[in-house]
């Protein structure tokens, strides 16, 4: 007796006075389940064989069968059954002897975790009905032979999505028989867009095609004047990262009974893909050393990403916006909630939230960078996931606003979102989650202030346009740009937009007024600044243009700073001061050329060739200042790849990637990476230097194993040159 005493009390759960059970939030750990659960004592006599006996369950896993090729994951590189919710799918069961509906008595039971509960939706037991239900749990046969039956079985439209454990338990008069746990049956459910019950339904096949199936994008980096694109690998049904974004989801301590909620699952998400505070995915890193890590500009895609964090357990080194943005995309695809990068351009990380960016100018008219503490982000990346809304009024679901780049802590963690994008563009801040802080990222003002003094704060200039100007996303169907500024905000100066910042700040967003502050502009001259463009490497010229439309003879003081910036907008170092005094005649444009020489920015460069240039003039005459400031970047050069031979599935290839170096000095540490999401794991090859002038050649060898169009991407990452990126799309044919 006593040894079953001791069994039982080791089998009992740690005591706790505040819940029942522990917390359930480990996708991966199971429980015990019994073969056979006895109602009572069993007779002697009793044999279990001598019931209806499960001999087999076939599962209709295989990518060309009929429940991933209906459910939309034939792609998923994982041979466990995959299928969406709120959608039928068929399995098959052989018994020991043919079923007899009259005195035979079976059901299905699927589990998650380690304490299944039916009223958490972690036990869900699914009796055999006649009829199946749209949206609801049931199962009923639709085919009889033999010893074998098969059936059709609806999952909730919102049941939680992830791994569940299947068993097949079996009615005896003396106890329950069950399956043996068997992995080969576990089975993945995710969420459904194509299911118009579910949460996360999107209605235009074209799009969830995009949005869902896509495993390759577009980041638009750049600047405004000068847009750039490069392609990202989501890589969402490569091997391993179905089971590496549920871990996300177990690390983020997200309750099994919270996954079946899209809402829920983006917000700790958000959280989960930095790692501050939390030991999440990537570490950022925004200073130009990336020691013991990855730069930034270097990864392709986010499968090498996600993996080693769920091999390691720690932080992957390192990340920045896109990066970020690009690995919260492949998360959201991989579990069905259509998702989308965006590129905000000249993004305003506002440090109090005050939709007013503020800019310092001496004396002289000079930006002052002891005061100066806002920055603008010559582009900012994010994300949009797809879902309802049903905790907000009706109207606001759609895209929402997810952002897992850490900049400002939400409810006291680093996460942002999902805010709608309907409630940003009307104003409509109120309403959860983080809608202030995206509102103020697109719609802040510049304000140029000098500091008198005695203290007092004179606002020289005012530039309400430049913020949010520009933001984008990836075409559906295509690789260009689509622009959905008007998404988030109403046309510049119409009456729409200044209702919806009224209601902005009704809702609390701080909008110091002007009243506060005096503010007389130079009306009568306008100052215009524009860049040559420029190549790595080369020298080029800056363009200032006066405009005078006064009768008045004026002279302006003009200063010109060029400094070196990182994409965030904060400065690393001044390259170039340059001033100067224009004679500006009544009623006549004049124009003033400067020549910005390699030789002034190749030491200091960073990574993304970015440089920042304020000009302010002094308009001697009459005191009043004109600012004008502007990101330039510069051309970086690509990488070519080319293929030799034909391109057959199941056939060895031979890839070439080359790249010319265009600098005036040898490039140290040359790394090479290049992957082809769905044929081609990435790869990277380590070059110790490449002098100037003289080309490097790096030849592949790989054997692609689906037909269809496909694309090659590579990086190049050394000490004095980053973000070289190369691209290739390849049509590779049935053997």
């Amino acid at each position: 007796m006593s040894e079953t005493t001791s069994t039982n009390e080791e089998n009992k759960l740690p005591l706790n006075g505040r819940r029942a059970i522990p917390p359930n939030y480990s996708n991966d750990e199971e429980n015990e389940v019994p073969e056979m659960e006895a109602f009572g004592l069993i007779p002697r006599g009793f044999n279990p064989r001598d019931y209806l006996r499960v001999v087999d369950i076939y599962m209709f896993k295989e990518p060309q069968e009929i429940n991933k090729q209906e459910h939309h994951t034939d792609k998923y590189y994982n041979p466990k059954l995959i299928v969406r919710r709120g959608q039928a799918f068929q399995i098959q069961i052989d018994f020991n002897r043919p079923y007899q509906p009259q005195s035979d008595q079976f059901w299905l039971e699927f589990l998650m975790g380690r304490y299944p509960q039916q009223n958490k939706g972690t036990y869900i037991p699914i009796p055999v009905g006649s009829a199946l239900k749209p949206g609801q749990w049931g199962a009923k046969i639709i085919h009889r032979e033999n010893n074998s039956i098969r059936l059709s079985i609806m999952s909730s439209a919102t049941c939680i999505i992830g791994k569940f454990r299947l068993y097949v338990a079996v009615l005896t008069p003396y106890g329950i028989l069950r399956t043996r746990r068997n992995s080969a049956t576990d089975t993945y459910i995710l969420f459904n867009p194509w299911c118009q019950l579910d949460a996360v339904y999107l209605d235009d096949e074209k799009e969830r095609e995009e949005y869902v199936l896509n495993d390759v994008g577009v980041v638009f980096h750049g600047n405004v004047e000068d847009v750039k694109s490069r392609s990202w690998s989501y890589g969402q049904f490569e091997e391993n990262v179905l089971d590496a974004c549920l871990f996300l989801m177990d690390k983020a301590e997200l309750e099994l009974s919270g996954r079946g909620n899209p809402i829920k699952i983006c917000r700790v998400a958000s959280a989960v893909i930095n790692s501050r505070d939390d030991d999440g995915v990537i570490a950022g890193s925004w200073n130009n050393s990336y020691d013991h890590g990855v730069a930034p500009s270097a990864w392709t895609g986010s499968v090498d990403i996600l993996l080693e964090y769920y091999s390691s357990k720690q932080p992957v080194r390192y990340g920045q916006c896109w990066v970020f943005a690009g690995v919260f995309n492949t998360f959201l695809r991989c579990l069905g909630i259509p998702a989308r990068l965006i590129t905000n351009y000249s993004s305003a990380h506002d440090n109090n939230a005050n939709l007013r960016m503020d800019f310092f100018l001496d004396d002289e008219g000079k930006v002052d960078t002891r005061l100066t503490k806002d920055s603008v982000w010559n582009y900012h990346c994010w994300n949009e996931a797809w879902m309802t809304r049903p905790d907000l009024p009706v109207g606001f679901g759609g895209w929402q606003v997810v952002d897992g780049t850490p900049q400002e802590t939400s409810d006291g963690m680093y996460r942002c979102g999902p805010a709608s994008v309907q409630a940003i563009k009307h104003g409509h801040v109120c309403f959860q989650f983080d809608a202030p802080f995206v509102y103020a990222e697109v719609n802040s003002d510049i304000f140029y202030t000098r500091m008198e003094k005695n203290g007092t704060q004179v606002v020289e200039n005012i530039d309400t346009t430049r913020i949010g100007q520009l933001i984008v996303t990836k075409e559906v169907g295509g690789d260009g740009m689509m622009d959905i500024t008007e998404e988030y905000k109403f046309r510049e100066g119409s009456d729409e937009e200044r209702l919806a910042l009224e209601t902005a700040v009704m809702y609390g967003v701080k909008k110091q007024s002007i009243q506060d502050t005096t503010y007389q502009p130079q009306t009568d001259v306008d100052m215009d600044f524009q860049a040559q463009k420029a190549v790595l490497g080369n020298d080029f010229k800056v363009t200032i243009t006066f405009r005078n439309k006064s009768r008045n003879s004026y002279t302006a003081t003009t200063y010109l700073s060029g400094n070196i910036v990182f994409y965030t907008g904060v400065p690393k170092s001044e390259f170039k001061k340059h001033s100067f005094s224009a004679k500006l005649e009544p009623s006549s444009s004049s124009s003033f050329d400067v020549v910005i020489k390699s030789s002034e920015y190749m030491r200091d460069l960073l990574e993304q060739a970015s440089f920042h240039f304020f000009v302010t003039a002094r308009i001697n005459e009459t005191g009043k200042i004109l600012a004008v400031q502007k990101a330039v970047m510069l051309e970086i050069p690509t990488l070519r790849i080319k293929t030799k031979g034909e391109l057959v599935a199941g056939k060895e290839t031979t890839v070439i990637v080359e790249f010319t170096n265009p600098l005036k000095q040898t490039l140290e540490n040359v790394t090479l990476r290049l992957e082809g999401p769905g044929m081609l794991r990435t790869i990277k090859k380590q070059f110790g230097r490449i002098p100037m002038n003289s080309t490097l050649t790096w030849e592949v060898k790989f054997t692609p194993m689906r037909a269809g169009l496909r694309k090659l991407i590579a990086s190049l990452n050394s000490d004095a040159l980053r973000h070289v990126y190369g691209e290739l799309n390849v049509q590779i044919q049935k053997p």
